[in-house]
C-alpha cells in the first residue's frame, strides 16, 4: 500500500508521443529520481527491484483487465503483475493496477481481504493454465467512489484482471508494452489517466474528470491546464510542467 500511496499511477508521456521504457535504470529515474508516476510496466518494475533487495524474488506475469468489459470478451494480456514466494507459499503483488486498489494475496482458492477504502478482494480458481477465460480471477466488491470509474454500482463483485502462471519472457513484456503504449484501440492512447490510493480512500482522474474518495470527498470537472496541474500537484503528488499539459488532447485547441 505505501508503493501506490507514494507513487501515482500515470500514463501522461504517452499522449506527449514519448516511448515508455521499462528497464530498471530508466524506471528508478522516473518514478524514483524525477518523481514521476507510471503504469503498471514501469510500477511493477520497479516493485521487483525493490522487492529483489530484500531477498524476495518474483517473476511477471500477464494478464487480461476484465475490469469494464463483457463477461464474453478475452481481451488481450496487456498487464503485468507479480508472482513470489513468501514463506514457501505463492503471492501475487501488483503495485500497477491503476483501476483500483489491489492488496498483496496469497494465491490461494478463496484467499480474501478487505481494505481500509473499504472494498473486499479475493481469488478464485477459475480454469486451466492456457485457458482464454485464465485460470485465476482477482475479483473486487467495494463502493464505485474507490476504484476509477468502471466499478459497478451497486458494489457487487466484479472481475478485476484474469491470469495463469505461465512464465513471461522479458521480450514479451517489451511488446505487450509497446502495444499498450502505442495501439489506438489502447485505453493508454485514448485517455489521460491518474489514480492513487490515499488513506482510506482513493482519486481517480480520467481526462478531466476528478473523483476523490476519502477523508476530503470530491466530484469535478477541472476546469483548464492550470487548475489541471494544481490537482495534479495536490491531490497526486505529480509535478507537471504547465507547457506539457497544455500539448495534450483534452486542452489542445
Amino acid at each position: 500500500m505505501a508503493h501506490r500511496e507514494a507513487i501515482a499511477f500515470e500514463n501522461f508521456d504517452i499522449p506527449l508521443g514519448r516511448p515508455i521504457a521499462i528497464d530498471s535504470d530508466s524506471v528508478f529515474a522516473k518514478l524514483v529520481t524525477d518523481g514521476c508516476g507510471g503504469y503498471c510496466y514501469e510500477q511493477n518494475r520497479l516493485l521487483a527491484d525493490m522487492l529483489a533487495l530484500l531477498d524476495l524474488p518474483s517473476r511477471p506475469l500477464l494478464a487480461r483487465v476484465r475490469l469494464g468489459a463483457t463477461s464474453d470478451d478475452h481481451p488481450p494480456r496487456t498487464h503485468t503483475l507479480l508472482l513470489l514466494e513468501i514463506g514457501g507459499s505463492p503471492w501475487i503483488a501488483d503495485a500497477g493496477f491503476g483501476g483500483s486498489y489491489v492488496p498483496a494475496l496469497p494465491l490461494i482458492d478463496g484467499a480474501f481481504a478487505e481494505t481500509s477504502d473499504g472494498a473486499s478482494h479475493r481469488f478464485r480458481r477459475i480454469g486451466q493454465l492456457g485457458s482464454l477465460a485464465g485460470e485465476w480471477v482477482l475479483e473486487r466488491a467495494g463502493a464505485r467512489e474507490t476504484a476509477d470509474g468502471r466499478a459497478h454500482p451497486d458494489e457487487s463483485w466484479q472481475a478485476q484482471y484474469t491470469f495463469d502462471l505461465s512464465e513471461v519472457a522479458p521480450s514479451d513484456l517489451v511488446k505487450t508494452n509497446h502495444w499498450t503504449s502505442t495501439a489506438p484501440s489502447s485505453r493508454f492512447t485514448n485517455l489521460c489517466i491518474a489514480t492513487r490510493v490515499l488513506p482510506g480512500g482513493f482519486a481517480s482522474l480520467i481526462d478531466r474528470s476528478l473523483c476523490v474518495s476519502g477523508s476530503q470527498s470530491e466530484s469535478r470537472e477541472i476546469a483548464d491546464a492550470p487548475a489541471y496541474v494544481e490537482t495534479l500537484r495536490e491531490t497526486f503528488g505529480l509535478d507537471l510542467p504547465l507547457e506539457d499539459v497544455e500539448r495534450w488532447p483534452i486542452f489542445a485547441h
